[in-house]
């Protein structure tokens, strides 16, 4: 691996290119805070994917697409006399050696659950009105959800025993059946995402993280499903004709591989 050197210059070579394509590429001399926004989040996105195929060669890519966004929006910053790379790498710093006092004070605590309990609460006292505010609006609510699971959990708003939330699941399950026999659509909605809530709220208590859970599904269904598709173009006949026992039995198959 390189040396901490090596690592500093990697870092600085990258930050004389950054200076190069903003005073020289069309392109990047163009691009403001809110333009790099959405590319930044589809960066994240190609990072988790990476991240959930273990293809450590794409993380690593990847990575560098999101530390590029990072010097990015950093060298904006500093054309507004707002900040720069080092305010941004010491205000980070700041905050790490504040939110842990356990390594840089006298705080001792004795587990994982201790450190985030602590954080929550010095968060509180940095003048943060509710744990929630570090929520961002802009989350996709499965993710949104397991946050503000964690958040209110740091302040020991939480259920003590897995089997609580289990019952809680068949709890709210019961009621979302009970509205589909009433047909009425607004109440059945409310109680859905109230059974979904509940067991992204049981994945917690069962070491899982809900996105990624549903993620590898969603890639494990697509798989089996193009496998069908390609069956069923081998013998030359469209999905649309064949019958679901037809394509039951590709699907079986596909199970297998």
């Amino acid at each position: 691996m390189n040396t901490r050197q090596q690592q500093l210059d990697a870092f600085g070579r990258l930050l004389d290119i950054m200076d190069d394509l903003r005073e020289k590429c069309p392109w990047d001399k163009k691009q403001t805070l809110e333009s790099l926004r959405h590319l930044t989040i589809e960066e994240v996105y190609e990072l988790g994917d990476a991240i959930l195929d273990n293809d450590l060669d794409e993380i690593k890519k990847e990575l560098g697409d999101v530390l590029l966004h990072i010097v990015f929006y950093s060298r904006i910053g500093s054309e507004k006399q707002a900040f720069d790379i080092a305010d941004v790498a010491n205000s980070i710093c700041d905050k790490l050696i504040d939110r842990h006092p356990h390594i840089y004070g006298d705080v001792v605590v004795e587990n994982e659950e201790q450190v985030k309990q602590n954080w929550e609460k010095l968060k509180l006292k940095e003048g943060k009105k509710s744990v929630l505010e570090g929520v961002p609006k802009s989350l996709p609510a499965l993710v949104k959800a397991s946050r503000i699971q964690d958040k209110v959990k740091g302040v020991g708003f939480d259920w003590e025993e897995p089997h609580q939330v289990w019952e809680k699941v068949q709890e709210e399950l019961a009621e979302l059946q009970h509205e589909v026999e009433n047909a009425n659509q607004d109440k059945i909605e409310a109680e859905f995402g109230d059974v979904l809530f509940s067991m992204i709220n049981y994945a917690r208590f069962l070491n899982i993280n809900p996105e990624d859970a549903l993620e590898r599904t969603n890639k494990k269904f697509m798989k089996r499903f193009m496998y069908l598709e390609s069956k069923a173009s081998e013998i030359g006949k469209p999905l649309s004709d064949m019958t679901l026992a037809e394509m039951d039995v590709f699907w079986e198959e596909a199970k297998k591989l």
